[in-house]
């Protein structure tokens, strides 16, 4: 950074979040004990208060959002299977490849509406039949809140039009619920009512809840036992993993209906937006805490770096720029972020 200035406001990812001095406190009162052993008693309390939110019967603390969808892919899929995933999905577009890599799962994509929603009848179609030398159809996969789509909120009812196309064809569904309880508070339903239409859901910890590390997996029991042989696989048991689990378990008491917050500050950053020159952004999809825009008169990433070296740090990628806020930003940084914006925009 070249200017001068000490006040930087980072809205790349509500990954960026730093721990409350109240979960910095759990973690360091924390009960601890070996986690592989099943002996920590704060991991096992987080899993099941986790479950219990998600109204499912148990869960599994994994150390990121990416393993917690691999676990789970492996869990559904045995080598040779197929999964069904949306074209703009997370997990494939940005988690490496791993269910492939790793598990020799085939992702076969299908197309997707404007939220990020797999087309129901698209699904349909994508599901192989029992006979014949297919791969067998082992899962579909859901996102809400729907990254790449803009953060977009699915509802219960949308969500359904596809679970119910797979659960008429015995085939189970996961939710890559990243950040699930922003789409629970943007749709005004309990996070349990997401999470009841599908088989597993991963969600993390570590983005708008703002806790240091950790997502957590939910399912039925068997799933579960299931995903725990599969974490250990890729290496992820942890041991006194209650430092971690206890600030999970203060983020999900105290830190879920603050997203309401974030989301208001998104709104705030986007219908700000609409006055500047130069600017495009996708208003009418700004529903959680992520804003879209794309600069006409230079590159995304010529203007990333503009924003950079004044101060604002954002994301970006296939010509746009995404500026997500969170727990560390608040009114008085957004009215100062769309400053900047204005002032790259018309340098450009």
């Amino acid at each position: 950074m070249t200017n001068a200035t000490t006040h930087v406001i980072d809205l790349r990812s509500d990954t960026v979040t730093q721990p409350t001095p109240e979960m910095r406190r759990a973690m360091a009162e924390a009960d601890l004990g070996d986690d592989v052993y099943r002996e920590d008693p704060t991991v096992n309390r987080l899993e099941v208060l986790a479950a219990g939110i998600m109204g499912k019967e148990a869960a599994l603390f994994v150390t990121s959002g990416s393993m917690g969808n691999l676990v789970s892919g492996l869990a559904w899929c045995d080598r040779g299977t197929e999964a069904i995933i949306g074209a703009g999905a997370h997990i494939l577009i940005n988690e490496m490849g791993s269910l492939a890599a790793l598990g020799g799962v085939q992702m076969r994509a299908v197309p997707t509406d404007v939220r990020g929603l797999p087309d129901p009848a698209a699904v349909a179609t994508a599901i192989r039949p029992t006979s014949g030398f297919f791969p067998r159809t082992a899962m579909v996969e859901l996102e809400n809140t729907h990254n790449s789509a803009g953060g977009t909120a699915l509802t219960v009812e949308q969500m359904r039009t596809v679970a119910d196309v797979a659960h008429e064809r015995d085939v189970p569904v996961h939710l890559d619920g990243a950040r699930v309880f922003d789409a629970a508070v943007a749709t005004g339903v309990p996070a349990s009512e997401i999470a009841a239409c599908v088989d597993s859901l991963t969600f993390c910890l570590s983005k708008g809840l703002a806790c240091p590390v950790g997502s957590v997996v939910c399912g039925t029991e068997e799933f579960i036992a299931k995903a725990r042989r599969m974490r250990k696989l890729v290496g992820g048991g942890m041991r006194q993993a209650g430092v971690l689990a206890a600030a999970g378990i203060w983020a999900l008491e105290h830190m879920v209906d603050r997203l309401a917050e974030d989301h208001a500050n998104a709104r705030r950053l986007a219908d700000g937006l609409r006055g500047v020159p130069g600017i495009k952004v996708r208003i009418g999809v700004v529903e959680t805490n992520m804003v879209y825009l794309s600069p006409a008169a230079m590159s995304a990433e010529a203007f990333i770096a503009g924003l950079r070296e004044r101060g604002v740090l954002c994301g970006g990628g296939y010509g746009l720029v995404r500026l997500v806020t969170h727990y560390g930003v608040n009114a008085e940084d957004i009215d100062e972020a769309l400053d900047v914006i204005g002032a790259v925009a018309r340098a450009g």
